[in-house]
């Protein structure tokens, strides 16, 4: 089950949020994850969906929003996925991209953007398997785009 993160439900992401910032290599520190997620949501400044299973949650991503003044467009960023490595190629990714891509569109958006690291070949095929397309790359990550909501 996906459901949209509630701020009564925080601590149901606040381990797998920090999991996801010892994956890119920051020192885990439960708190500042703590306090980082609860000032997104209480300030309205992310959308973050959970995925659960059994009750438990198994994976999160959060999205940010982004506008465009010249094209008088609303797009949203989704900044990070995450799925417990034990959970993993069971779909669960999918189902997060899904449903951020499918709330992006019922709220107007033009477009979901994303970043992968360059290496992250399993991350790729999946955002291309969803419509995702390449749209810049360096020599870290690839950025990609899905306008087709």
């Amino acid at each position: 089950m996906i459901a949209r993160l509630s701020l009564n439900k925080l601590e149901d992401v606040v381990p797998l949020f920090d999991a996801y910032r010892v994956f890119y290599k920051a020192a885990s520190d439960v708190a500042r994850a703590r306090t980082f997620l609860e000032a997104r949501l209480a300030n309205n400044e992310s959308v973050i969906f959970v995925a659960y299973e059994h009750g438990v949650a198994v994976g999160f991503t959060q999205l940010y929003p982004k506008y465009s003044s010249a094209r008088t467009e609303k797009n949203w960023i989704l900044n990070d996925l995450y799925v417990q490595e034990s959970v993993r190629k069971r779909g669960v990714g999918e189902e997060l991209i899904r449903k951020a891509v499918a709330f992006a569109k019922h709220d107007g958006a033009v477009s979901v953007h994303l970043s992968t690291q360059v290496d992250n070949i399993a991350a790729q095929r999946l955002y291309r398997k969803i419509g995702f397309q390449l749209q810049d790359q360096d020599t870290a990550f690839y950025d990609f785009k899905k306008t087709d909501l």
